[in-house]
């Protein structure tokens, strides 16, 4: 019998000593590809931020800087989880290998699975992809060379941070270059369209564009005007080009968009119409190729959020916060200005246990709106449908009634109503006093002109949302009838 229990023994410390040796060359190789992935990002990143203070004409030039953006996110997704990662499994293991409380052979296997999770195939892909797209970078350099740079103050940087122009250079240029070109015929005004979905940035865009010093410098005028206002353009004619910015929230009959068109044509020659709307059928009045406007990536989505939540710590030196920061960034769906008012009260306070409390509150929102809805509150909010923010709010008033969001969201410069006002961040956050009845959520207020203010209309609800009361009462039926 001892000899049996010293072979099994012997045969354990041997397995045991293979897989720590093994282990300490996947990790070696691992550190390697870490820090070559590191290596390769700062590379692409030097070269993507150059790209933003230049003026790039060439179309192909952008499709490539696109590419690079792209791969160059992913690769900070992949090499932050990793990171983070290792962290949370280096505790794990260090709790879990206790000879006292656990067979041999169950640390040996708790041992595996934390080397089986670290080869991470991602990490290669991301490394092949990154070093792919930066060795044919050569020649988009040595052209980046001979491109005009921008002029680009402190205050503008600040606004570029503040408005969400996050990951959106390729499509500023590409406006831009249309907005400089001649029109061909030279009497017809060009038409841009933007196309995109719901709080994308559609409009901080066209702003951004509007503010540039080659774009000022070649309309004489720049007038904003809305679809319910478009008639007014026929007291706005002006000597000299001008730039009409409209947006459209529905679709345009063909004999009001010539009539307005015919408007725009009596104004100087040169002049130009950009088209802002999430309806994609208005692209048929453009006379160039639309841009579209879609989401940040998840990868971009996180990297912003962690940049802004953190500001100017480390989030290395804080592992358990980058973590829920990843978490949260997943939970909001990509909600910019959600994430906005998130980063700015994290930023405040990074205290680990206000981060995890404002995580739980955003998945029991989530987890609330499934069930009851069946979508994700952004995409409720995109469809200008009710959301529940019950959960959201820690108030006694709330203890027998539901507190829902309503459309329609605006955004307005100065609000006329007189309902009590409430600050999204201050609701998050824990210190608001909700009023009793109706009020005004303000979600955002833009720190720079013109002030916009993204306002939603917050109200209580005693009784079960129809959805939910139909979907009951139709399984208690179900029930019945099965009896």
């Amino acid at each position: 019998m001892e000899l049996v229990v010293s072979a099994v023994a012997g045969d354990l410390v041997n397995r045991l000593m293979s897989f720590l040796i093994s282990k300490y060359r996947s990790e070696e190789q691992l550190e390697k590809k870490m820090k070559r992935l590191q290596d390769l990002l700062i590379r692409a990143h030097m070269i993507v931020e150059e790209a933003e203070v230049r003026y790039i004409t060439n179309s192909k030039m952008l499709l490539q800087l696109r590419k690079l953006v792209e791969v160059m996110y992913q690769g900070y997704h992949v090499l932050d989880t990793i990171k983070y990662r290792r962290l949370g499994a280096d505790e794990n293991e260090v709790r879990s290998f206790n000879i006292n409380e656990l067979s041999f052979t169950t640390s040996i296997r708790r041992l595996c699975t934390t080397i089986c999770t670290s080869n991470f195939p991602q990490l290669q892909i991301s490394l092949d992809n990154l070093e792919s797209t930066v060795s044919d970078m050569k020649e988009f350099v040595l052209l980046l060379g001979g491109c005009k740079r921008m002029f680009r103050s402190p205050y503008d940087s600040y606004v570029y941070i503040d408005n969400y122009m996050f990951g959106r250079h390729v499509e500023k240029q590409l406006v831009i270059n249309i907005l400089l070109q001649e029109n061909i015929p030279h009497f017809a005004p060009a038409v841009l369209p933007i196309i995109g979905g719901s709080r994308v940035g559609k409009k901080t865009l066209v702003a951004h564009v509007c503010n540039n010093e080659k774009v000022r410098s070649k309309f004489s005028s720049i007038l904003h005007m809305s679809s319910e206002n478009i008639w007014r353009i026929e007291h706005e004619v002006a000597p000299g080009r001008s730039l009409v910015v409209v947006e459209f929230t529905s679709d345009v009959e063909e004999e009001d968009w010539l009539k307005f068109y015919s408007s725009v044509k009596q104004m100087g020659r040169g002049s130009k119409i950009i088209i802002i709307s999430r309806v994609a059928k208005l692209s048929r009045f453009g006379t160039v190729k639309p841009v579209h406007l879609n989401s940040l990536s998840h990868e971009e989505y996180s990297y912003l959020f962690k940049v802004l939540a953190f500001g100017g710590t480390n989030p290395e030196e804080h592992p358990q916060l980058a973590v829920i920061a990843e978490d949260l960034a997943v939970a909001l769906g990509g909600s910019l200005i959600t994430a906005n008012v998130c980063v700015d009260k994290m930023r405040k306070n990074q205290d680990v246990h206000f981060w995890i409390r404002l995580l739980k509150k955003y998945k029991n929102v989530v987890q609330k709106n499934l069930s009851v809805f069946g979508k994700h509150p952004k995409n409720l909010m995109d469809k200008d449908h009710p959301i529940d923010i019950t959960r959201l709010a820690s108030s006694p008033r709330l203890s027998s009634r539901m507190l829902r969001l309503m459309p329609p969201h605006s955004e307005i410069d100065d609000s006329k109503t007189e309902l009590p006002k409430v600050m999204f961040g201050d609701l998050i956050a824990g210190s608001a006093v909700l009023p009793r009845e109706e009020f005004e959520l303000v979600a955002w207020e833009s720190r720079i002109p013109p002030y916009k203010r993204f306002v939603n209309f917050a109200t209580y609800c005693d009784e079960e949302p129809i959805y939910q009361r139909h979907t009951s009462s139709a399984g208690k039926k179900r029930k019945r009838t099965v009896r």
